[in-house]
């Protein structure tokens, strides 16, 4: 049962480290560090994601500013209450931590960046579009894990997965694939300065709906 759900959320991204490791929590005895990992795009951009990792996975690994690694895990939320609101912070647990032979980097470079998410709409999805007439919804995704826990997911849909997206409706079943990105934003704040600030996303490439009780569709598969 646990397999199950773990395999509704599975990431894996190949990246280089880019921050010294941070103690972040201990639970049950077990002590947990965050680092941040450059993970490039196809393009010459690159996406810079925050890794959560556990001290057992540390343990004989040549871990150093500068080293390429494979991560598989999973995309988890937690909420951090900043001053009078609640933030939903994004962060990639790893459940493992590869460090690859050189032939292996390079082939895994190819695909650098994947995710896969099983769950469910929670949010009324919000269509809109850009300056330059691109279309595009955004979806906030809740995907189930062990002890009755869900992550709280936003995506970023595309042209005609934008205009699908759209329609969906609070509780429909969707699956999808796609890559984490980060994104720099500002935000005004209350004394008028602006602030820049980086979010945490799944870009959809792929989109598979699935027929349940909520659903007003049959079956449906999308790539965009």
């Amino acid at each position: 049962m646990v397999d199950k759900v773990i395999e509704t959320n599975m990431v894996k991204i190949v990246g280089k480290v880019v921050s010294d490791k941070e103690f972040s929590h201990e639970m049950y005895g077990e002590k947990f560090y965050v680092f941040n990992l450059e993970v490039p795009r196809l393009s010459s951009s690159v996406d810079v994601l925050p890794i959560t990792i556990s001290e057992r996975l540390l343990f004989n690994v040549d871990f150093y500013l500068g080293q390429y690694v494979i991560i598989e895990g999973q995309l988890r939320s937690y909420n951090r209450f900043v001053e009078t609101n609640n933030r939903l912070v994004l962060t990639i647990f790893a459940r493992e931590i590869i460090i690859p032979s050189e032939d292996e980097l390079n082939e895994k470079l190819r695909k650098p960046n994947e995710i896969y998410l099983d769950g469910y709409i929670c949010k009324k999805p919000i269509y809109r579009t850009t300056p330059f007439g691109r279309e595009i919804t955004d979806v906030l995704l809740a995907v189930n894990r062990p002890y009755n826990k869900s992550d709280y997911i936003p995506c970023i849909a595309w042209g005609r997965n934008a205009r699908f997206c759209e329609n969906l409706i609070v509780g429909d079943h969707i699956r999808i694939w796609g890559r984490i990105q980060s994104r720099e934003y500002q935000k005004k704040l209350s004394t008028g300065e602006v602030e820049t600030k980086i979010a945490f996303e799944v870009s959809l490439s792929k989109l598979e709906y699935v027929e349940n009780d909520n659903n007003r569709m049959e079956g449906y598969e999308l790539e965009g």
